[in-house]
């Protein structure tokens, strides 16, 4: 996480947390000209257009204050999803067990290529391992572009 994500995570957490809902992640990104900020928010019903829009009104007005972000930027505040992005160690240990899509930099050592589907088994600060086809594969995590968890019907 970059210390822009961090900065806002701290400061979003309590006021979206104390309206009912978990800040999943945060993201700040550049795409062609424009600044993104995501505040990706969670809760046991699911996330309705309704809840954003919730969130939105609750946190734009402490962002501005703050201003963390010097820059103009957009602000979306979404769901993460069925197929939702692994970054944080607590998105890993709650999918441990689940089926994971990841793409890394570079081929992957023992597969020789660069996306792989398998089952979280375990990981650390330097390391995810899935299984697929009953062995083993150590992936680095600095090496790893995304991890996504899959759904399936």
């Amino acid at each position: 996480m970059s210390k822009v994500e961090q900065d806002v995570e701290k400061l979003v957490t309590n006021p979206i947390e104390n309206i009912g809902y978990e800040v999943y992640d945060v993201s700040y990104r550049k795409e062609g000209k424009s600044n993104y900020l995501t505040i990706f928010i969670d809760n046991e019903q699911g996330i309705s257009i309704d809840d954003c829009e919730k969130v939105n009104n609750e946190i734009t007005d402490l962002l501005d204050e703050k201003n963390i972000i010097k820059e103009p930027y957009y602000l979306e505040v979404s769901s993460p999803g069925l197929e939702r992005t692994l970054r944080k160690n607590k998105h890993f240990q709650d999918n441990i067990g689940t089926e994971i899509y990841v793409k890394t930099f570079n081929k992957i050592k023992d597969i020789n290529q660069k996306e792989i589907n398998g089952i979280l088994k375990r990981f650390n600060d330097d390391q995810i391992v899935i299984e697929v086809d009953n062995k083993e594969i150590e992936i680095q995590r600095k090496d790893i572009t995304l991890v996504k968890k899959i759904f399936r019907i």
